[in-house]
Order: structure tokens, then C-alpha cells, then sequence
């Protein structure tokens, strides 16, 4: 939990020095319908909300400047602070203990009436849902909305209807019901009133599309409850796993199932855009599409998790995104939320950014990189899905042999590498260690794939790769394979390579390796990408990388104690961000991010598979 702190000093601890409202990245708590987010910090703020998909403009970017929207409810004066998900679910109570008495706001994405069972969020409204009730005593309660549709480019109209408060302005329709009297004043709406025990209050703002017909008003009580019996409902389905840190995994995986699009059955890697890598820098990227790189560990995050349908429907929307491609067409490493290709990036310089983090970035232009490791997700994806995809469609078989072919063409090739620098292609060992995944899987799918006719060709140039990687990959003056050919650079990506079985975890130059990595690239267990990284924080995904390194080299404690040293540093709500600042702890970067929550589930199955090993059992 938070550590009680009164809203005003609250207010003075996060904000010195920023705009009013700009909370740190940890204070947010993460609401998912499954086709969108919104980020509510724990003094009542929805400081971010794009509706009616992950990455569509916002109506709330307060997040990303003071003026692009917000919708806050508190009590008025001093409080102090605490909160929890509802167990099983992505709904947010946050309870404000004032001098008068205790006001508990409840916060929720409606799933729709009636979604239950495997998939939840298919018919989803679009709508956000706050209510509030006094649990001791009588509290003020203080509301203000400034909606601000296309990340606050649009002041919309706003006026009172029969029905509502209805808002209209650029590409967005929202109505705002209430059981309160609320008051407009040009752009915003506000409302003063006072609640005691046994009292509540709910507020439903709808949102739709200019050009889609208007459609029935929900009511927010009925559909709180159904919310939240929704994601109970999906939760106790997917309670397989009974290892250690089971509470941590159950968390990610409902985090996982949060970001997941379900019309397609894409991950996205966070519902965020520019949330700085460095406060006050320029790295700052849009995440809210799906990365295919991130494939076969989010897959393998899923079975652990027991989430069995969202890991066959991921590959399915990979392999139906991708097509039927010739040997000129390029892979793309990422899709938009639908499939789509072109995500081209462009700034709004109209924004502030986080902490006067700028440029803000909407696309990503990392979509037009070469990255061939990506040839290797795909085929592990299909492997991890082996026993699923006995009748695999002869256009997904052709995609993958092609993929296969793919690898053993241009594994000799530069790319852009797993963390997609933009500084020049190199002959990075991460993508010449994953062509050799995606010919070592399509060697052992040929049956399936009706490609045993390759199978000489597809070996011949796995034993090359190898031969490439263990030699020119392996630097005898640092004592451990580097990040890229003829580099004396450590990269921690190379962490993958006992995952992925390239070599055998207790292998002596694997050890060596894991040694000079956590020698000199972690601090406090937390891990960098690379040497030479400055300031720059560490990634969650390298550390969990390292917890599972070790523990396939036989150091089971050690990678117990890097787990949960880690894991320590999420927020109070089980939440973890892109990474991590090395001089304070705090979150930095994109939030929640998908890639930290699967580094989470897959470090916490390798700890218990290496503790069932310990044991003998």
C-alpha cells in the first residue's frame, strides 16, 4: 500500500518544481476494458484515458501536459491515502481518510453487461465509471473535469442535455451522466457536494465516435458490477499456475490480459506514449502498438499464467497480420492494435511532455526497421503452440517456411537489432542467435509445416550460425560473448541465449557471460541494456532476463534474491513500468509495460521449475 500522506503534502512532494497534477509515473494505477486504457493516480486524477482503442488521440492527457485533460475526484482538505485492485480484477478502489471521515472512489473501464468467461471486453461501451461512498463520518467532495479530445489540441463544447452533460468536439462524442448536480463553466465541468456514511454517488462518462450512432446509456451501478464480475469471472478460469509468487503472477497476467486488444488478440507493450526513459530527455517512444519481437516470451507468459486461449489467439492475429509474404516483402517487427502496418511517427509540440520530457511522439518509426530476430519470435511462437496447431492453415505453413527460408538467407545481414537503435545497422548477436531459433524450430515443425525437404538446407545454415556465434560472437579479452560481432561491448539481450537453448545454461562461457554481465551492468541486481548506458535506467526485462539465466546455470537463491529485489521496486499495486532509475528506484518509461509483467511470470517459472529441479521432483 501507499504510505498515508495527506493530499497536500502529497501534492508538494510529486509536484515540486512541475506543473500542478503531474504525479510520478508509480502513482497510477492501470483501468483496461481490453480495447483501451486510462491511468488513475492515487489522489483521484484519470490523467490519461484514449478512447475507443489503446492508441487512439486521448480525451485525458494530463499525463503528458497540465492542460490536455484530467477528470479528479477527492475529498476537499487534507487526507491520507490508500488503495488496491478488487481482488481478481483491474478495478481501482482508492480510500481518503479525511478529519471528517473515510470516502472510498471506485474506478473501473465498464466491460459491458454480461461479458464472461473466456474472452471479456468484446462488446465493451466505451465508458469510464467513478463512484464514490462514504464508508465512515461525512466528507466533502470535490469533482472537476476538463475533457480535451486529440491529446488537448480541441476545447470542446460542452452543454446540458436530458439525458447528461454532453460534450462535443473534434472526432469525439462523450455524454456525462451523474446522480449529482454538476456544474459547466466554458470547457469544464465541476461539482461541490458533501456525502456521509452509507452515502454514494456515480458518475459514467460514455464516449463514442462523431460519426457512430448514438447508443443506449448504461447504468454505472449495474455495469461496476458486472465489471467487476467480469474480471472475477476471467480470473478464476486462469489460475493454473501455483508456484512461488503466485500473487505476482496472478497480477501480471491479469495486466497481460488488460493490454490485450481483444478484437484481434494483440499485446500491446503499454498503454502510454513518451513517458520518458530519462526524465527530462528525449527517448521518449509510443508503445501502444505490438511488438512481434516480444512474441514468444509474451506466449510462454501466457501458458504460465494459464491464459491458454489469449496465447493461441495472439499467434493467430500474428500470422493473419502478416499475409502471405513474398521473399522481397519487408517483416515488419510490429503491428498496430488491427494489424496495421504503417505506424509513422510524428510529434506534438503542442504537448509539454512528462516533466518537460519532449518531444512527444505519437507512431513509431521503429516500424520500418529491419530486425531479423523477429524471424526466430514468429517460429517460436509456433513451437510453444506445437501441440495447438495440428491443423495448421496451409497459408500459416507457408508464412512459416518462408520465415524459415528467410533466416537462412540474410542471417548474414546487418539490422537494426532488439532494442532498435537508431544509429546505424550492426551485426548484432541477439538477431544472428534468433535466425538460428527460427531455423532450429523449423527443423523440428518440418512435419507439420510439409517442409522436410528443407530440413538439409534449414540445418546446414544452423550449424553456420552457430560456428559464427561461438566464435566471432565470443570475446576473449572481455571473457564473455558481447553484444554484437567484433564489439567489446556487453549487451544484456545475449541473456537469452541459455533461455532460447542455444547453449546449455552451466556452460562455461554462459556462465562467464551471466558473471560479467551482473558484474558490470546491474547495480543493486537492476540491469542495463548495455555497457557504456550512462544514466540511462534499467530495463525490468534484462534483470528478469539475468533471474532466469541463473537459475538455468543451477544459482536458484541467487536468482531468487534478484527477483524479489526487483519485483520490490513496482508500485504498490503490483504495477511495473519499462524500467527502472538506478540512483532512486523510481519508474521511469512507458507504464505498465507488458514486457516487464512477462519478465515477471517467466523469471517466477523458472524459479519454480529450478526449485522443483533442487528438490527432485
Amino acid at each position: 500500500m501507499l504510505p498515508a500522506r495527506s493530499g497536500a503534502q502529497a501534492s508538494n512532494e510529486r509536484h515540486a518544481g512541475y506543473e500542478p497534477g503531474v504525479a510520478a509515473i508509480s502513482d497510477y494505477a492501470l483501468l483496461g476494458d481490453c480495447h483501451g486504457a486510462a491511468l488513475v493516480s492515487s489522489d483521484g486524477s484519470v490523467d490519461w484515458w484514449c478512447p475507443p482503442r489503446f492508441d487512439a488521440p486521448s480525451v485525458f492527457a494530463r499525463l503528458l501536459d497540465a492542460a490536455a485533460g484530467h477528470w479528479s475526484i477527492r475529498p476537499r482538505g487534507r487526507y491520507t491515502v490508500t488503495r488496491r485492485y478488487v481482488d481478481g480484477t483491474m478495478v481501482v478502489q482508492t480510500d481518503f481518510r479525511t478529519e471528517h471521515g473515510v470516502l472510498r472512489l471506485t474506478d473501473a473501464l465498464s466491460l459491458g453487461a454480461g461479458e464472461r468467461g473466456h474472452h471479456i471486453g468484446f462488446t465493451s461501451p466505451h465508458v469510464l465509471i467513478r463512484q464514490v461512498e462514504v464508508l465512515a463520518g461525512a466528507v466533502e467532495v470535490a469533482v472537476e473535469i476538463a475533457i480535451r479530445p486529440e491529446y488537448g489540441l480541441v476545447s470542446p463544447t460542452v452543454t446540458a442535455g436530458a439525458a447528461g452533460i454532453e460534450v462535443t468536439g473534434g472526432a469525439d462524442r462523450l455524454m456525462l451522466t451523474s446522480d449529482h448536480e454538476l456544474t459547466i463553466d466554458g470547457c469544464r465541468v465541476t461539482g461541490r457536494f458533501t456525502l456521509t456514511q452509507g452515502q454514494e454517488a456515480v458518475f459514467a462518462l460514455h464516449h463514442r465516435g462523431a460519426a457512430a450512432a448514438p447508443s443506449a446509456l448504461i447504468d454505472g451501478r449495474a455495469a461496476l458490477r458486472d465489471t467487476v464480475a467480469g474480471w472475477q469471472s476471467w480470473e478464476r478460469l486462469h489460475q493454473g499456475y501455483q508456484g512461488p509468487y503466485r500473487e505476482q503472477v496472478r497480477r501480471s497476467g491479469l495486466v497481460l490480459q488488460a493490454l490485450t486488444y481483444q478484437p484481434t488478440g494483440a499485446v500491446i507493450a503499454a498503454p502510454t506514449t513518451s513517458l520518458p526513459e530519462e526524465v527530462g530527455g528525449q527517448a521518449n517512444w509510443d508503445y501502444r502498438f505490438a511488438w512481434l519481437r516480444d512474441g514468444s516470451f509474451t506466449l510462454n507468459a501466457l501458458w504460465v499464467a494459464a491464459c491458454p486461449d489469449e496465447a493461441h489467439r495472439f499467434f493467430d492475429w500474428m500470422a493473419s497480420s502478416l499475409g502471405s509474404m513474398s521473399a522481397e516483402d519487408h517483416v515488419p517487427i510490429m503491428l498496430g492494435a488491427g494489424g496495421e502496418r504503417d505506424l509513422t511517427e510524428h510529434p506534438l509540440p503542442h504537448l509539454d511532455g512528462y516533466r518537460g520530457s519532449r518531444p512527444v511522439r505519437v507512431g513509431n518509426d521503429a516500424w520500418r526497421q529491419r530486425q531479423l530476430d523477429v524471424l526466430g519470435e514468429v517460429l517460436q511462437c509456433a513451437w510453444i503452440l506445437r501441440e495447438q496447431l495440428a491443423e495448421l492453415s496451409p497459408a500459416a505453413a507457408a508464412l512459416l517456411r518462408s520465415l524459415a527460408d528467410r533466416a537462412a538467407e540474410t542471417w548474414r545481414e546487418v539490422d537494426a537489432g532488439i532494442w532498435e537503435g537508431r544509429e546505424g545497422e550492426r551485426h548484432y548477436l541477439t538477431s544472428k542467435l534468433m535466425c538460428w531459433v527460427a531455423l532450429d524450430r523449423a527443423v523440428k515443425l518440418a512435419p507439420l509445416l510439409d517442409a522436410e525437404a528443407k530440413v538439409p538446407r534449414w540445418s546446414e545454415a544452423m550449424e553456420q550460425i552457430r560456428a559464427e556465434i561461438l566464435t566471432t560472437g565470443w570475446s576473449p579479452s572481455v571473457g564473455a560473448f558481447t553484444g554484437a560481432f567484433g564489439s567489446d561491448h556487453l549487451d544484456a539481450g545475449v541473456l537469452i541465449m541459455p533461455i532460447v537453448g542455444f547453449l546449455p545454461g552451466d556452460d562455461d562461457r554462459v556462465v562467464a557471460t551471466v558473471d560479467a554481465i551482473e558484474r558490470d551492468l546491474a547495480r543493486e541486481s537492476l540491469v542495463q541494456r548495455w555497457t557504456g548506458s550512462g544514466d540511462e535506467g534499467a530495463f525490468a526485462i534484462c534483470s528478469y532476463w539475468l533471474v532466469e539465466a541463473l537459475v538455468l546455470a543451477g544459482r536458484t537463491d541467487r536468482a531468487r534474491q534478484i527477483f524479489d529485489l526487483v519485483t520490490a521496486r513496482a508500485n504498490d499495486l503490483g504495477l511495473l513500468s519499462e524500467e527502472i532509475d538506478r540512483r532512486d528506484g523510481s519508474l521511469i518509461g512507458n507504464f505498465p509495460q507488458a514486457l516487464s509483467h512477462i519478465g515477471l511470470i517467466n523469471a517466477a517459472w523458472a524459479i519454480a521449475q529450478g526449485e522443483a529441479a533442487d528438490n527432485g521432483s
